[in-house]
């Protein structure tokens, strides 16, 4: 499921290819895929680059995604995700860049289970996430809640019981997530300061997590922008 195939390159002369290109693997956040071929003409070497495609029309190599491997991510929800590969051979030479779009070149989204859990979570107007902290003060990950409402959220680290984030969905809030086989984001507050949280190797989790936050932060800025009317 969630194959596409891609037809064999066309390469003049003996120029490295690689033939049926195929992206193995669902598209969906939390789940690998992989990009993979046949080497031909002395392929010895594949360079990759996952790009993500938006609705404008405008493209964004993904960062540090340049390995066959690329695990689907929040980020890539209701957009285009390709893949593009360069065959070299052992002298340097380089093929034709082949590029495949996964999810056959439809965009991104969450899997059924998924999508009703943030559906649940919006509908109710709030949600309660179990997650880990990098406190500042002792540079350790503690164990820390997040409570999501309608127009706002908290964190509390559990071992002082502490609410050490407080504060209203602004435009200002980011909610970022950093490139690799991460499952940390990271919060950027409305006053600047920035904080660290990892779903302890549960990357479902922490997608889930982040589009909920997104979600609700669309929401509120939606319902302040009634309000001036």
């Amino acid at each position: 499921m969630g194959n596409e195939m891609g037809g064999s390159i066309s390469s003049e002369g003996e120029s490295p290819g690689i033939e049926n290109f195929q992206i193995i693997g669902e598209a969906k956040p939390g789940c690998r895929i992989l990009g993979c071929g046949f080497p031909v003409r002395g392929t010895s070497l594949c360079m990759f680059q996952w790009v993500r495609h938006y609705p404008d029309g405008t493209r964004q190599y993904i960062e540090g995604a340049t390995n066959p491997e690329y695990v689907v991510t929040a980020d890539d929800i209701d957009k285009l995700i390709a893949v593009e590969c360069i065959p070299m051979d052992d002298q340097g030479h380089q093929g034709e860049l082949v590029r495949l779009f996964a999810n056959d070149q439809n965009k991104i989204t969450c899997d059924p289970d998924m999508q009703s859990e943030i559906d649940t979570h919006i509908s109710e107007g709030q949600a309660t996430f179990n997650v880990l902290m990098l406190v500042e003060s002792s540079e350790n990950w503690e164990p820390a809640t997040i409570f999501l409402r309608r127009s706002s959220f908290q964190v509390k680290v559990h071992r002082t019981q502490a609410v050490v984030i407080a504060e209203k969905f602004s435009k200002e809030l980011s909610i970022k997530i950093p490139s690799g086989l991460s499952t940390q984001f990271v919060i950027t507050c409305s006053d600047g300061s920035s904080h660290p949280f990892s779903t302890n190797n549960d990357i479902r989790m922490r997608d889930t997590l982040v589009l909920t936050i997104r979600i609700f932060q669309s929401k509120a800025l939606d319902e302040k922008r009634k309000g001036r009317i």
